[in-house]
């Protein structure tokens, strides 16, 4: 039998072990082994093999190998979970990407002040070192071990099971689970763990099915590890936007009005009000032109384009109009081909780019809705563009480009393209034919090829209609997020039936690029409060300047100073609280710059300044002040957080 490690391929029994050879290799392998690797998959170190196979041996120093600590740290959960609270019924219990969890039907709800309890039990789990041992059942034995231990729903998944279905089993003490595996060699390999939190899942994913409870924990090798977890998770509360964005006045939510639905306040307002001109200035200058779109539509507007039939579920209810349905918008694009139909185009006349600053809505169950990073209504800043087949290749790069523009000026460095690609085994998803698919799928991979930029592929991405290259942003808090995306359609122009005259005056379809700069604005700007932890460049800041007078005696000079500067977004402080509290407020709103002013300044006409890094400047002349701000905002310059 043949097993090939890594580039060599050696010799072995049928029924060697993957253990055996570890061995076989070196001692200091199988010492450090905790499981194999065979296509992809992991397998227990006492797998025996019958088969030529390609093998990894993963080891504590392998990226595995952080998956399968975090699985057994889940096991230990549920075995403490039962010990404390033997009536608890399991469900499952997964690793993730930043930990592992596992989810119980209670007789009794627990809280989080359980936890302490559940940990306790775990150390005492970790400390006896019991061997975890994996043994292959037949169905019924199975059947008859989860039955003893009362697990209903370990029983729903095993009958769930064809017949003839091998069934692996864990043990660990007088604790048995029902697992795929693998696992560490023993309890006592788990080192520095913490249970985080709990909330409710349901059964299943179903909303239908019953509550239970999830319970989240990490675990590490080292306790450096965790505490850098820890620390990282106390930056990401004080980033997070909802705390930021009601700190500064952006928005607020109210259950009067509904889940998910954002109320922009007037700083809120006044940032998406310098959004939008920003990038709608920026798409004028390269020849977009500018629509405004209802909110709504006819069903059939949404049937013609398939949405109604792809993309139903994430649409709102249809509401009914004397004889006509209408449903609330989840986006622009079936508007923006009526406009495109509704004139006659030719040749010449294209590219044709139509830009919209839109209001859309997509029903989110509201356990996914996440302050304004995910909502129910949001705007997009969206654009399509009709070109002719021997355009692509030129608009596609100018929109690249408009987007390494922007991220210049916003300062954003860590950012990788995506190409999202349909995946194939799950076609029932799409519309189109294969090959329009494979013909858009190739013109975006050698766009992203000659561009030369930094990208991957990813299966099951693609929108219904089309594959498209998305700008995967790295957040301040090390999340993957989405920001712009660019996406090649020649599926509905055909639904759509859309036409221009060619030089040959025949009738043909364009193609639609459908792209979005800033994405979501609601999320955009969710983005932008956790880069900067609301530290807006001073372009943006809602407030650019707060003066701040020392007494009453300098309110009128301070008035005189406001005028000066009304180019600008200014305010006066001048309430009668001490000077200290008012520059304390002004730094906890983050305003830019500070004009302190006291009787010297009033008498030699000057200015003092501090600025929110804390720099203080005294006595600059009022034309010194204004290009200081102006070269700031002109520049888009943004400050290191």
């Amino acid at each position: 039998m043949k097993i090939k490690l890594r580039d060599e391929v050696r010799e072995y029994d049928e029924g060697v072990s993957v253990l055996d050879i570890a061995k076989s290799i070196s001692d200091g392998l199988a010492r450090f082994a905790v499981c194999g690797k065979i296509n992809g998959e992991l397998v227990d170190l006492n797998l025996k093999l019958f088969n030529d196979c390609e093998l990894e041996i993963i080891t504590n120093k392998s990226p595995e190998y952080a998956e399968v600590l975090r699985h057994t740290t889940a096991h230990i959960m549920a075995q403490a979970v039962k010990k404390i609270f033997p009536t608890a019924k399991c469900w499952v219990g997964p690793a993730t990407k930043e930990g592992f969890y596992y989810d119980f039907d209670f007789k009794t709800p627990i809280s989080n002040e359980d936890l302490s309890d559940i940990e306790d039990e775990m150390k005492k789990i970790i400390k006896a070192n019991f061997e975890i041992v994996r043994k292959e059942v037949t169905r019924k034995e199975a059947l008859k071990i989860m039955k003893d231990a009362g697990e209903q729903y370990k029983v729903e998944i095993i009958e769930s099971l064809p017949e003839n279905e091998k069934i692996a089993t864990y043990s660990q003490g007088e604790y048995t689970e029902l697992c795929r595996g693998p696992h560490l060699k023993s309890t006592g390999m788990v080192k520095f763990f913490k249970l985080t939190k709990i909330s409710g899942a349901y059964l299943k994913g179903d909303s239908k099915n019953k509550m239970l409870t999830r319970i989240y924990g990490v675990v590490f090798d080292k306790k450096s590890e965790l505490d850098e977890y820890f620390k990282k998770q106390q930056e990401a509360m004080e980033r997070d936007h909802r705390k930021i964005g009601k700190e500064l006045g952006i928005f607020m939510f109210n259950e009067l009005v509904g889940r998910g639905l954002p109320i922009w306040l007037p700083n809120g307002f006044i940032l998406r009000r310098t959004l939008n001109d920003y990038i709608m200035n920026k798409e004028l200058a390269l020849g977009y032109k500018h629509v405004m779109t209802p909110s709504l539509g006819n069903i059939n507007l949404y049937k013609t384009s398939g949405h109604w039939d792809h993309y139903q579920e994430s649409m709102f209810p249809a509401m009914q109009v004397e004889d006509e349905g209408y449903v609330l918008r989840p986006m622009n694009c079936p508007h923006h081909m009526v406009i495109f139909k509704s004139f006659q185009h030719s040749y010449r006349d294209l590219p044709l780019r139509l830009a919209e600053i839109a209001n859309d809505f997509r029903y989110e169950a509201s356990g996914t809705l996440v302050g304004i990073e995910r909502t129910r209504a949001f705007t997009q800043n969206d654009c399509h563009i009709f070109c002719r087949p021997d355009q692509i290749e030129s608009e596609i790069k100018g929109v690249i480009d408009l987007i390494l523009d922007v991220y210049k000026d916003f300062g954003f460095k860590k950012y990788k393209f995506r190409l999202s690609l349909r995946d194939v085994n799950n076609k029932e998803k799409y519309f189109g034919n294969d090959e329009l698919w494979e013909k858009s799928e190739i013109a975006l991979r050698n766009i992203l090829q000659k561009s030369g930029a930094d990208y991957y592929e990813a299966l099951g991405e693609a929108a219904f209609y089309g594959p498209k290259i998305d700008v995967q942003v790295e957040s301040a808090i090390g999340h993957d997020i989405t920001l712009s995306t660019v996406q090649l359609d020649y599926q509905l122009p055909e639904r759509f039936e859309l036409e221009y005259i060619d030089e040959n005056n025949q009738r043909v379809r364009p193609v639609v690029i459908h792209r979005a700069i800033l994405g979501s604005l609601d999320r955009f700007i969710a983005f932008l409060l956790e880069e900067t932890k609301g530290h807006l460049p001073t372009w943006l800041a809602p407030t650019q300047i707060q003066i701040i007078p020392v007494s009453e005696k300098s309110n009128e000079y301070a008035k005189m100073v406001a005028q000066k500067f009304d180019e600008f977004r200014v305010k006066i402080d001048d309430s009668d609280e001490r000077i200290g509290y008012k520059i304390r407020n002004a730094q906890l709103q983050k305003v830019p710059y500070m004009m302190i002013l006291g009787e010297n300044e009033a008498s030699s006409n000057t200015i003092s300044i501090r600025k929110r890094n804390g720099e203080e400047i005294k006595d600059l002349s009022f034309d010194d002040v204004y290009k200081m701000i102006k070269e700031d905002i002109d520049q888009k310059r943004i400050e290191e957080n």
